[in-house]
């Protein structure tokens, strides 16, 4: 299992974005956290099992919450941090 930090950008902040990563990390078993940064980009750290999943997910970030407009992720790999669930910080 590896750790993945992605930096998603555009208008994420305020429009319900983290509770939208929220519930689609859960409902696929991520275990991680996502979190606004101060630039107005949204941080989502995670461990992911195949890059194949990561992928996917990622391909949901960009469709986003109703509000929001994803205008980029960006990923990599990162130290292993274990997390046994995901939250919003």
């Amino acid at each position: 299992m590896n750790t993945y930090r992605l930096i998603v950008t555009g208008r994420v902040q305020g429009v319900g974005y983290r509770r939208f990563v929220v519930e689609m990390a859960e409902t696929l078993g991520y275990g991680g956290y996502v979190k606004n940064l101060p630039d107005g980009s949204v941080e989502v750290v995670l461990n992911a099992t195949y890059e194949e999943d990561l992928e996917f997910f990622i391909s949901k970030l960009y469709d986003g919450s109703m509000f929001s407009n994803v205008q980029d992720v960006t990923c990599r790999k990162v130290e292993h941090c274990y997390f046994d669930h995901f939250e919003k910080r």
